[in-house]
């Protein structure tokens, strides 16, 4: 067997050399959802809080038009599991598909990262002490060209 030109191998080893640091580069800056992905503060303050649950509920209640006794409470960092969340309450009396008001409901708004991640119904220990005032934005949603 005869051996290659003593230029190959080193061309060879050259590659090898180049595609070996390469890997351990791509291997040093880890995914982009791992250790050095930007870190986000699960407890900054959402500061749209009430956009985002007007928005929430125009997509998500049966008749978002004519909602009635509307209160939202402002996000005040409360227990959440083992850990500190922002959470906010919301109070409504809305229609069903039958155009029918169903009675009032609460909900908690719970915020990571500034932003509204999840509305959930309320049990009466998350919400029964919340401070409400009036959210007359709620009173006043409309749909498509109802809208102004």
């Amino acid at each position: 067997m005869t051996r290659p030109p003593t230029n190959q191998l080193g061309a060879r080893w050259l590659l090898t050399a180049i595609a070996a640091g390469a890997l351990a580069a791509c291997s040093s800056l880890g995914s982009p959802f791992g250790d050095n992905a930007k870190a986000v503060d699960p407890n900054l303050f959402p500061t749209h809080y009430r956009d985002e649950i007007l928005t929430t509920l125009r997509h998500t209640l049966d008749d978002p038009t004519n909602v009635r006794d509307a209160y939202l409470s402002e996000p005040v960092l409360s227990p959440v599991d083992k850990e500190q969340r922002y959470t906010s309450c919301v109070r409504y009396n809305a229609r069903d598909l039958r155009r029918q008001y169903v009675g009032s409901k609460d909900r908690i708004a719970y915020y990571y990262g500034g932003h509204l991640n999840e509305l959930v119904e309320a049990t009466p220990e998350q919400c029964g002490n919340a401070a409400y005032k009036p959210f007359p934005e709620l009173e006043k949603l409309c749909l498509g060209k109802k809208c102004k």
